[in-house]
């Protein structure tokens, strides 16, 4: 019974986990030189997942999520010029994402 027991624990944890991806489309009308995608209410902001790259105006860029918690996040982009453009609670298993000026801090 022990055994049973955890391996459903173990099952379900592995299944819980979300792999997925969400496209970032910039229509902000300046390139983007940063853009974070972090759990929703994390402390911190994870790794730029631009590296060294630049999402240019009009482009779109996938960011791979792999064996996370959940599938809500919160996405933070910086132009060029140093403005952000935050969206929070963006359950990315539903839906991509576009920052416009709207979309500045």
């Amino acid at each position: 019974m022990l055994a049973l027991l955890v391996f459903t624990c173990l099952f379900s944890t592995t299944a819980a986990a979300f792999n997925g991806y969400v496209e970032v489309t910039n229509n902000t009308g300046y390139d983007i030189h940063y853009l974070y995608v972090s759990p929703a209410h994390a402390s911190d902001w994870e790794e730029d997942v631009l590296d060294q790259d630049i999402l240019p105006n009009g482009h779109t860029v996938r960011v791979s999520v792999r064996k996370a918690k959940g599938s809500v996040y919160d996405i933070r982009a910086e132009d060029e010029d140093g403005d952000t453009y935050t969206l929070w609670d963006v359950d990315i298993a539903r839906r991509d994402v576009t920052f416009t000026l709207d979309d500045i801090d």
